[in-house]
């Protein structure tokens, strides 16, 4: 063609000096028109065929293929192979553009051969993500690694290309920066490192539920990667931990709770000391009314009354009495009503106790687990657990405490 070319040129009546010059590019001119059009014909056509096919498959892995562009990638190296291949027939009679030509379209090749691999890399990933149920396997970190080291042989084989120097020239070479390699890359290979050291003790996995506040992260993981790992927060922000982090530093993994299906809930209501006293006989008949207390009620009286037949007691103002309190009897209720709440896990834990009175009171601790793990439901749950406990206090003839507000002194102020 570039023989073809110079006498269409000699025919114009070009001198001879310029002929090569004018050859060479019309010759890259027609060139790329040619390897343009196989991309267009590539891109349009064939790529088109093959998407058509796949849409008409069963299979999922063909649909992947699609989704990562590895058939849109493989499409760019067409013009680029049409290119190193018929450089030659079209601008043959100038070495220095063939030459420069030629380094160029094998740099790009060498890149683009990188990305279809990069490419086919992601469709494994995704293969694995769908079908295996087995998350702990560290495989987005070693893809990572894989692709990192892709195109580190390609950018290799690109440089050689460029100097025209073998790769084994270079790689020896990179022997030498072994040290200033290890501190370039010390967060891959440490990431790489806590990678697998996760995987190994199933520290985490995608899906679980850690809390780092060091970090600011709560919320669910989306992704370990090889040198970070996102953290999907529950406000929806996203939280982006070093993957040694996990390794180095303590975190809450919430999977336990998760699985055994039962949530805690601890939380504490005061008592006003001054409120607390002996039950009287129309405050048991009061209580007697409760579903809950009729057998705590009548057992405890029974007992009470065996007591002081055994010990002769006839007047319940004898110091040596036995009487139920109304704090105790209250704690009793929340047992009973916590043990026949239907939200309440019954294999677990439940309990009421009392805590050391301070100068905020007696605490009540309500300790028990929720068999709804739904953090909204949870949440629903413990308010109206605790609605019911607050409202329900008085008729125990017991004060709740808290500090005194503004309404207290105005109300104080009033009375004087």
């Amino acid at each position: 063609m570039s023989e073809l070319i110079q006498h269409y040129l000699s025919l114009t009546g070009l001198s001879a000096r310029m002929i090569p010059s004018v050859s060479a590019a019309i010759g890259f001119f027609l060139l790329l028109m040619v390897c343009w059009f196989s991309f267009y014909i590539a891109k349009n056509q064939v790529l088109a065929l093959v998407h058509r096919l796949v849409s008409k498959t069963r299979n999922e892995w063909d649909d992947l293929l699609v989704e990562h562009s590895v058939f849109s990638r493989f499409a760019w190296l067409v013009p680029l192979v049409i290119m190193l291949g018929a450089s030659g027939f079209f601008i043959g009679e100038n070495p220095r553009l063939m030459s420069a030509l030629d380094l160029f379209v094998k740099v790009l090749i060498a890149i683009q051969v990188a990305r279809c691999f990069s490419a086919i890399l992601n469709v494994i990933y995704s293969l694995f993500e769908e079908q295996s149920k087995e998350k702990y396997l560290p495989l987005n970190a070693t893809i990572q690694l894989m692709k990192l080291a892709i195109y580190m042989v390609a950018v290799i084989l690109a440089v050689s290309i460029a100097i025209d120097k073998s790769p084994v020239i270079l790689l020896s070479g990179l022997g030498a920066l072994t040290a200033v390699l290890l501190l370039v890359f010390q967060d891959t290979i440490k990431g790489l490192v806590a990678s697998i050291q996760i995987s190994a003790n199933r520290m985490v996995a995608p899906g679980d539920w850690i809390s780092m506040p060091q970090y600011g992260a709560d919320g669910d993981v989306l992704e370990i990667a090889l040198n970070t790992v996102k953290v999907k927060n529950w406000d929806n922000t996203i939280t982006t931990i070093p993957t040694y982090a996990l390794i180095s530093e303590s975190f809450k993994n919430w999977r336990g709770m998760s699985k055994s299906g039962g949530r805690r809930i601890k939380r504490s209501i005061r008592i006003d000391m001054n409120s607390i006293s002996f039950c009287s006989d129309e405050l048991l008949d009061k209580l007697s009314q409760f579903e809950f207390l009729n057998q705590y009620l009548q057992l405890k009286q029974n007992q009470i009354s065996e007591y002081h037949q055994q010990k002769g007691i006839n007047d319940l103002s004898n110091p040596n009495s036995r009487r139920l309190t109304n704090i105790g009897t209250f704690r009793a209720y929340i047992t009973e009503y916590l043990r026949h709440h239907p939200n309440v896990h019954n294999n677990m834990t439940c309990m009421v106790r009392q805590l050391e009175p301070t100068e905020l009171g007696v605490a009540l601790e309500v300790y028990f687990f929720s068999n709804d793990i739904v953090w909204v439901n949870y949440e629903n749950l413990q308010a109206d657990i605790f609605d019911h406990l607050m409202a329900i206090a008085p008729l125990f003839e017991l004060r709740l405490f808290q500090a005194p507000t503004g309404f207290d002194w105005q109300s104080t102020q009033a009375k004087i």
